[in-house]
């Protein structure tokens, strides 16, 4: 059955649809609508996102906040290296990317700035990442990392970052910091936008998930079953919980912003459907055949081949639609990824 295999999910992106910056404002970016009762794709401009919205829907944001996690610094040696944080592990240590990975094990240092390094305490096996301790003068190692540190950009942006990312790579309502990717979805919004949500009487819940650097990892396995997801930590507040699960009751919609809501949502729903508030590392991960149980809505980003979260909105659209609305999106010119257009689907 298509849908169900890694390589169903291939298509071909020419390579100057990979959107390399931000546009000049949010809003400005594009809005594919699909809609899967009708099956039909239309196109208009995210400043439209509100219209599609109806009194008693409630809308639904993550507020995580990206970390200046890229740390460039030197070996004793004097040579280059660089580590990624990707976990807190909440013992004063975090689970880290190196590189070179060969020369950084156990005992070794990356001096950062004169105020602040990296010590490796050890390999996590499991996962081929490292266990590493900041240290920091003054001992305030999270400010050292934001005078220091990168903003850590996709792979797939091919060039450094630059103030403008500082800004342009978080959400307009980010808070909670904890992510080494944004929640792309909510780039597109403005004040602007979110004051016209409101003013079409829907509800606004914020959770929380801090987004890891496996949301860029395409699957190399042709089953999906086989494949390891990634975990990420994700809270639900009892308030957000009653705003989705009363808009819901009242025959309202839950529209999740980004793929980081709609896992956050269903993992924290019951079988019944009800989000329940609480806290706690998630590994879902959507596919077909998926049955959503407190999602009614979803606004996203155009992802990459072959990951889980195309089969994330194909779980959710249909495998079919999904596929014809990726063609269209390319043929249309539509821009590709993280600092890309949008899609909602309905």
């Amino acid at each position: 059955m298509l849908g169900t295999r890694t390589s169903d999910y291939d298509f071909a992106l020419p390579a100057s649809l990979i959107a390399q910056a931000p546009l000049a404002r949010r809003d400005a970016s594009r809005l594919m609508v699909v809609d899967r009762a009708a099956g039909t794709i239309a196109h208009r401009g995210f400043a439209d996102l509100p219209s599609l919205m109806a009194p008693g829907d409630a809308v639904v944001v993550n507020t995580t906040r990206v970390l200046r996690a890229r740390l460039l610094g030197t070996r004793d040696s004097g040579r280059p290296a660089e580590v990624l944080l990707l976990r807190d592990l909440g013992d004063g240590t975090w689970e880290a990317m190196v590189r070179p990975g060969g020369k950084l094990g156990a005992g070794r240092r990356v001096t950062v700035a004169p105020d602040l390094a990296v010590e490796v305490l050890g390999v996590l096996a499991e996962r081929r990442t490292r266990q590493v301790r900041l240290h920091a003068a003054g001992g305030d190692a999270m400010a050292a990392v934001e005078r220091h540190g990168h903003v850590p950009l996709p792979p797939y942006i091919a060039r450094a970052d630059t103030t403008e990312d500082a800004e342009r790579y978080q959400t307009v309502y980010a808070r909670q910091a904890g992510s080494v990717a944004a929640p792309t979805a909510g780039l597109h919004f403005t004040p602007e936008v979110l004051a016209a949500v409101a003013a079409r009487g829907v509800t606004r819940a914020e959770v929380l998930l801090h987004v890891g650097a496996g949301t860029f990892k395409p699957l190399d396995v042709e089953d999906p079953a086989e494949h390891v997801m990634h975990e990420e930590w994700y809270e639900v507040r009892p308030e957000a919980a009653d705003a989705v699960n009363a808009a819901r009751a009242a025959g309202g919609r839950a529209w999740a912003v980004g793929t980081t809501s709609v896992r956050t949502l269903e993992s924290a729903a019951d079988a019944a459907g009800r989000v329940q508030p609480g806290s706690g590392d998630t590994a879902l991960f959507i596919r077909p055949p998926y049955r959503y149980r407190a999602v009614d809505a979803i606004v996203t980003n155009f992802h990459l081949p072959r990951s889980t979260l195309i089969m994330l909105v194909a779980a959710f659209a249909g495998y079919d639609l999904t596929m014809r609305a990726y063609r269209e999106a390319v043929r249309s010119g539509y821009r590709f990824y993280s600092y890309g257009d949008a899609m909602a689907v309905v």
